[in-house]
């Protein structure tokens, strides 16, 4: 690796330090359903958001909760401490395409209708809402 990516890269090292995040990568839904969970918790407290997607009848609630509940864990490992009663917020949270995977669906008259089979991949930011700490 050449000089200026390596101090570069050194730069990204450093800032991503102060952020608590957790990624939920090749989830087999299409994103626009993911998106309908994300936008319930967007900017919500921690303990809330948990409280809806337990009780969402979305399928995809629970990949959300477990990925919620990993930010949360990376949070208290680098913070060395658990997370108080409403201490914690969602602060960022996005859903990007992953890779759809084609398929033939056999048609009439010998023809093959396109099925698309997307996947989505999830980002999870959490923040503190006193950032004294830093």
């Amino acid at each position: 690796m050449g000089a200026r990516k390596h101090i570069a890269a050194e730069k990204l090292k450093e800032a991503r330090k102060n952020l608590y995040f957790a990624k939920l990568r090749g989830v087999p839904s299409s994103p626009r359903k993911m998106r309908y969970v994300v936008d319930m918790v967007r900017g919500m407290e921690v303990n809330h958001a948990l409280g809806v997607l337990r009780f969402s009848k979305k399928q995809a609630a629970a990949d959300i909760e477990k990925l919620l509940r990993s930010a949360i864990a990376n949070w208290e490992a680098k913070n060395d401490r658990k997370a108080e009663d409403g201490e914690l917020y969602i602060s960022k949270v996005f859903v990007d395409e992953g890779v759809t995977m084609k398929r033939m669906r056999p048609a009439p008259q010998g023809r093959g209708y396109r099925i698309r089979k997307r996947s989505n991949h999830v980002t999870l930011f959490v923040d503190s809402k006193t950032n004294d700490d830093k």
